[in-house]
């Protein structure tokens, strides 16, 4: 590891003694016990089909307005997902070769834009939230727009009317949105929001929602079928189909009582709030969250920070360059709260230290 080379690598799956890792994107909660229960008796593993498992997809169905199994993919988390939906419009012909991205952003998106053979354009965000004005105004120059509500790294929630003003403006100019909703049911204020138009691509994943992050099941929804079929097209050609057996696990999730998710938002307010007053008390300016299981909190010299916390005081964060916000470093609160309050603890020796 190399103080002014860092990047995330170094740290994801880093685990020893007394480490707090304030790092990882990934739930700490327990999987429901109904995903688990084909395991023994489970013997399947011949290839499957590119698109996905049709019981999964036809499943996936009855949560999406008029849809069929048909509008869907199931892919290898939702990274892929991504990854083929910026392919495939970046593919379309087109003088336009711009992708339109709020900053801060997720760490991926302006690499998979460029993979994709598109060019970022930001719009920066205003108190962790869209300035529609400037997005406007940007959005005429661009291809396409990415959507992250709830947000990672910020943890905030875009307002329904901006929502709204964003399916008007991408309908009237013609211009794709996709939206990344994989925290969309880990929101403290409202109902998820499903941004929808005729070229609206939804991306999505079982590995927040039911802590099945290592079995790499995500999936794409959109009534664009020319963008399904070119994306499932992609996939053909590349991974192939996604792992079957967490296809199985992912249809026994779909099986789980909303009760069930709904009781995790508890938990997760009761983080958020822990984690956000415990900095807030520490002189730190950050926007609370609404959503997802992050704070991006303004520090005096990031990397100094960083490094120090892990070297020091075994402490996981990120550094904000990462994610477009050079002023801030990232802090996940997917752990429990004892931890929490432990690696606060050692923040505020830290910085008491000078």
């Amino acid at each position: 590891m190399d103080r002014n080379h860092l990047s995330p690598s170094d740290f994801i799956g880093v685990q020893g003694k007394g480490i707090i890792s304030f790092g990882s994107g990934q739930p700490d909660l327990p999987p429901p016990e109904l995903v688990y229960r084909i395991l023994p008796t489970y013997r399947d593993f011949r290839y499957g089909t590119v698109q996905g498992m049709p019981k999964l997809r036809e499943a996936l169905a009855r949560e999406y307005p008029r849809s069929e199994a048909g509008n869907f993919v199931i892919t290898n988390g939702a990274s892929e997902a991504l990854d083929l939906a910026l392919r495939a419009i970046g593919n379309k012909p087109g003088k336009k070769k711009s992708l339109l991205l709020p900053r801060p952003y997720y760490y991926s998106y302006p690499p998979l834009a460029r993979y994709a053979g598109m060019k970022p354009v930001y719009t920066q965000l205003v108190n962790g939230r869209i300035d529609f004005d400037d997005f406007e105004e940007k959005a005429h120059q661009c291809r396409a727009m990415l959507i992250n509500s709830p947000s990672n790294p910020t943890g905030r929630v875009e307002a329904i009317p901006t929502l709204r003003k964003i399916e008007k403006i991408a309908s009237d100019l013609g211009i794709y949105v996709i939206s990344d909703e994989v925290y969309k049911d880990l929101i403290y204020v409202r109902e998820n929001y499903l941004i929808q138009g005729p070229h609206v691509v939804t991306i999505n994943s079982f590995s927040k929602t039911y802590a099945m992050c290592g079995l790499r099941v995500g999936y794409l929804w959109s009534l664009d079928r020319e963008m399904v079929n070119d994306i499932i097209g992609m996939k053909s050609h590349t991974s192939m189909n996604t792992n079957i057996l967490g296809q199985e696990m992912a249809y026994e999730a779909t099986k789980v009582p909303k009760s069930l998710v709904n009781s995790q938002i508890k938990i997760w307010r009761e983080r958020r709030d822990i984690i956000y007053d415990g900095l807030s008390a520490l002189g730190l300016e950050l926007w609370k969250p609404e959503g997802a299981f992050y704070v991006l909190p303004k520090v005096r010299r990031p990397r100094d920070f960083v490094w120090n916390m892990h070297k020091k005081y075994k402490v996981i964060t990120y550094l904000g360059e990462w994610f477009g916000a050079p002023e801030r470093v990232r802090f996940s609160y997917a752990l429990d709260k004892e931890k929490i309050e432990e690696g606060l603890k050692r923040v505020k020796k830290y910085l008491e230290s000078g």
